[in-house]
């Protein structure tokens, strides 16, 4: 039985059209790509809601999870950026042992 995953493109256009409809032009690019990755997600997410507290944060956080492209396409942002497990952390949001982790599993 396949699991079939949420339509974000669907969810994050209808959210704009009725609640935010000044960031449409903003979110545009994303909303036209034929499938949202996880980072894409996160950034989509950052860009109709702005930041959130620290503790909501980590509540949404606990919450996440990556598949094994999106966790690719973050430690090549990683490389891409010259960026240590600590700035590219608290860039998505993550903990440094989860980017030790990630770098072990698939490097």
């Amino acid at each position: 039985m396949k699991r079939s995953s949420p339509n974000y493109i669907k969810i994050y256009s209808d959210i704009i059209q009725r609640k935010f409809p000044h960031k449409k032009e903003e979110c545009e690019w994303f909303l036209t790509k034929k499938e949202l990755s996880a980072v894409d997600i996160i950034e989509l997410n950052k860009r109709i809601f702005g930041t959130k507290d620290e503790e909501v944060k980590k509540m949404n956080q606990k919450l996440r999870s990556y598949n094994k492209s999106d966790i690719l396409d973050i430690l090549t942002y990683q490389k891409n950026n010259k960026m240590s497990n600590l700035k590219v952390a608290e860039h998505f949001g993550l903990s440094r042992n989860t980017m030790t982790k990630w770098k072990r599993m698939f490097k």
